[in-house]
């Protein structure tokens, strides 16, 4: 027993001594913590916020009223062909998703109809398999090629709207494969939905098209200089993720405020308009084709998104009937507490599978995780076979089922009403209603539930809801793309039904329409997984065409998210937070006020000099990894000896004394250009200030008060590096700040070669335009591809005109939520934090701004009070 303790301790300290980052990074986590995963820090953030250079001051110095309004009017016929293709790309999945799911349907009902009477059914269940393991297959290949395109998307779309760039999310490469994966998904009969992967294919769109290039196509390029920018790619992204779901759902308005309240953390009304009008585009585009393909009427817009709701509303021999009442609140309240309970657990569920997936799938071979793909389609396919042939119930045609609905024909105008309706093993007259839920496309199982009134079972509705919340919940997370909205839909509609038939049966509820409670059912169920409130309350209302049911609606969202948040955090962000993604929420606790930006700046800083060799250069972008450096100048108090005899460092000398702007200095400035002025007065103001001026080798008293806080330190400039043996002092002396200049721009410089020798002025330089600068975006050439043999490791590169002379700084003290908000809000990439003389004293990025390092930091803060 020793020897066995012993060597646990030995395990679990070997497992201890690595950090969390670490452990994410090897798909491990510890059991006994909730929240155990910490951010990567291998993530990159978008550059949302402009760089003030000079390249970018000669544009704006060149832009006019009319090239601006041009610039406008190319955004927004860019933004009205990012709804349109979206549209299409939404046509291709729906239309190839249901000629497949025709095609296995009218195979395998025949051959059940002939083998019931022979007894030859397990045929029947070989052909069934023989497609959905087919389609299945197909789906996973897809994800081998591009890993990204599994799963719904939404996750990794979110965290790009929140300014955090995911490897290859927005490839051509991933848009093939997720509309191709998800229509093999959908048709091979495994419980997901094709809604969330429109999502990331219309995000994959926006951030394509206004690019004309692509990686994949790489001989297809065209010159097109606009929005060559993170800024305005992310614009574009967040109007593709809206025009997705306005397409999958029909529902403009409520695409648009999904955009707002999942993803982006930068609005402006600009935006919103664009926006909005993506979406009416990809739901028009898709709503005319549709309905001209379907119906042959083209121009009829009749079917406004891949999922159509049908039209609620009651029979009209039935008196009684009212769509919901104030009394049916209270059951809505109810069902939105039960809803969210079921949420919360399908979340725990399913976290528990990804994070065995996490240590036990995913570090295997590639195969294993195919072979899971398909071991879910086959145990999905027998269940749903036996469980139609087996456990389903013979029921009596409602006479309703020929009245008072529309909208199943909207479903499927070519076909009759009771084609949908699946008699196996039943006589005349009745249909087997497990096999009228199971044996149909999603879509048409919804319909079912929300527009058949009293034709199910409550055990068919229990039996049902169970086999699929488990299902569904294994399935969401194998690697083939799927949606999780209309399986939560689903899921929540048989819930709903249930409760119906119950309050009907039981308590003798005969006014209340079943349709709603389905309705509501779906609304609990879907709110307590994903936990979105205002846009889900829109699309879903959008979706029905019916506003009165948006306070029934909205009250039941907000009741499931409430519960749900009591436990734990929606499936989307639970998937988020076991990626590793430095995800920032909308706002910090208030806990974390009782920090300031020195108790989350990171001290240790890799800076560049504005006048620096290009050996200092390479050597700095090769051994480190950060995507940004302070420009900065030394604080020295014998400055006049350094200049002497060395051009590089009088460089960067004149180049700080320059740049620091002091009230006298200004003042002189001004009186300078008052000598214009004909006012005798303002002369003779001038000539007296010039008469008792400062004589020029006299510092200024900025430059006194740095010097009082000098103390000596080594000779460091560009020619030398950081020894191991310097004290703290000379590690963390003072640096005045001057800028931020990104590695892609120090990149760019030396492939391009903008240098100049020591003999030269720095204004021989070459330079570069602003267009120069981005051609090679959004993938810059990388510093390990760079030819050394090409460089003259002695020559000097000028980084002033490239730098940004004028980011978003804060003080030491700043307070957290200040700091976060400033951040969010304004989409940085990088915070300095400069204090009250000019000297940058460390620096913030999205890391130091996660949940969990505020929470270990706000802990460190607590043990040194």
């Amino acid at each position: 027993m020793a020897a066995r303790g012993c060597c646990c301790c030995r395990c679990c300290g070997e497992r201890e001594s690595r950090t969390p980052e670490e452990l994410t990074i090897l798909g491990e986590t510890r059991e006994e913590e909730e929240d155990e995963i910490l951010p990567r820090k291998d993530y990159e953030s978008l550059d949302y916020d402009r760089c003030i250079n000079d390249p970018y001051l000669e544009v704006l110095e060149s832009l006019d009223n009319k090239r601006s309004r041009r610039y406008e009017a190319v955004k927004w016929v860019v933004v009205f062909a990012i709804g349109v293709c979206t549209g299409l790309v939404g046509l291709f999945v729906d239309f190839s998703v249901r000629l497949f799911s025709q095609l296995k349907f009218r195979v395998v009902q025949s051959s059940v109809e002939e083998c019931s009477e022979k007894g030859c059914l397990a045929l029947s269940l070989l052909e069934l398999l023989g497609f959905n393991l087919t389609f299945v297959f197909l789906a996973s290949l897809l994800v081998l090629i591009q890993p990204v395109a599994a799963g719904s998307g939404i996750p990794e779309i979110k965290c790009y709207l929140n300014g955090v760039k995911v490897p290859g999310v927005v490839r051509l490469r991933t848009l093939v494969c997720k509309a191709l994966g998800v229509l093999f998904s959908v048709a091979g009969g495994l419980f997901v939905g094709k809604e969330g992967p429109m999502i990331h294919s219309g995000a994959v769109v926006g951030a394509g098209l206004p690019q004309f290039q692509s990686i994949s196509l790489r001989k297809i390029q065209f010159n097109f200089p606009y929005f060559r920018s993170d800024r305005d790619k992310r614009d574009f992204v967040s109007a593709g993720a809206a025009a997705g779901v306005a397409a999958a759902f029909g529902a403009p308005i409520g695409g648009t405020l999904f955009s707002l309240e999942e993803g982006s953390s930068f609005w402006n009304q600009g935006l919103t308009w664009k926006v909005l009008f993506c979406s009416m585009a990809a739901t028009f585009t898709l709503n005319f084709f549709r309905s001209g393909i379907q119906f042959g009427s083209w121009g009829s817009f009749q079917l406004p998104g891949l999922l159509n709701f049908g039209e609620f509303k009651c029979s009209e021999s039935d008196k009684k009937c009212h769509l919901w009442t104030a009394v049916d609140l209270g059951f809505f309240i109810l069902m939105g507490i039960v809803g969210g309970l079921l949420g919360a657990t399908f979340n725990c569920l399913n976290k528990r599978l990804a994070k065995y997936r996490m240590r036990n799938v995913h570090p295997k071979p590639k195969l294993v995780r195919v072979l899971e793909s398909l071991l879910v389609s086959l145990t999905t396919t027998v269940v749903v076979f036996v469980a139609s042939m087996v456990l389903g119930e013979c029921r009596q045609m409602s006479s309703t089922n020929h009245s008072g609905n529309g909208s199943l024909s909207l479903q499927d105008s070519s076909e009759d009403l009771n084609a949908s309706i699946k008699t196996f093993f039943c006589p005349n007259e009745t249909y087997n209603d497990m096999a009228t839920l199971f044996f149909n496309p999603q879509e048409s199982a919804i319909l079912q539930l929300f527009h058949q009134d009293g034709t199910f079972s409550p055990v068919t509705l229990s039996l049902f809801f169970l086999l699929y919340f488990f299902l569904s919940c294994w399935t969401y997370g194998v690697s083939v793309p799927s949606g999780l909205f209309v399986p939560s839909l689903l899921c929540g509609a048989a819930f709903g039904r249930l409760v119906a038939n119950l309050l009907k049966s039981y308590i003798g509820l005969d006014h209340i329409y079943s349709g709603t409670f389905a309705l509501i059912g779906a609304a609990a169920f879907l709110g307590g997984v994903v936990r979105m409130t205002i846009s889900l309350t829109v699309i879903l209302i959008e979706s029905t065409n019916e506003i009165s049911y948006g306070l029934p609606i909205m009250i039941t969202l907000m009741v499931a998210k409430w519960t749900g948040d009591f436990f734990n955090k929606g499936i989307y962000d639970i998937h988020v937070t076991l990626r590793g993604v430095p995800l920032l929420e909308w706002e910090t606790e208030v806990e974390t006020d009782k920090l300031r930006a020195s108790d989350i700046m990171e001290p240790n800083l890799t800076y560049v000099y504005p006048h620096t060799r290009i050996q200092s250069l390479v050597s700095i972008l090769r051994t480190t990894v950060h995507h940004a450096f302070p420009v900065v100048t030394e604080n020295r108090g014998n400055e006049r000896e350094f200049m002497k005899g060395n051009q590089l460092i009088s460089n960067n000398i004149k180049f700080k004394k320059s740049s620091i702007l002091t009230r006298a200095g200004e003042q002189r400035k001004r009186s300078q250009s008052m000598k214009s002025y004909p006012s005798s007065e303002l002369r003779n103001m001038c000539d007296e200030h010039i008469t008792t001026e400062e004589p020029p080798e006299k510092e200024d008293l900025l430059q006194q008060m740095l010097e009082r806080r000098y103390t000596p330190y080594p000779n460091l400039y560009p020619d030398q590096s950081p020894s191991e043996e310097w004290t703290m002092e000379e590690r963390f002396r003072p640096l005045t700040f001057h800028g931020l200049i990104l590695r892609s721009q120090l990149v760019t410089l030396l492939v391009r070669g903008v240098c100049y020798s020591e003999s030269q002025s720095s204004a021989n330089q070459p330079r570069l335009s602003y267009g120069e600068m981005a051609e090679d975006y959004p993938r810059y050439p990388d510093i390990h591809d760079l030819d050394l043999t090409l460089l003259n490791p002695r020559m000097i590169v000028d980084v002033t005109p490239y730098m940004n002379p004028s980011p978003f700084t804060v003080s030491p003290n700043t307070h957290v939520s200040q700091v976060f908000n400033l951040f969010r809000t304004m989409g940085l990439r990088h915070l300095p934090v400069v204090n009250a003389v000019g000297e940058i004293v460390g620096i913030i990025t999205r890391h130091n701004l996660t949940h969990e390092f505020l929470q270990a930091r706000l802990r460190q803060h607590y043990q040194t009070l």
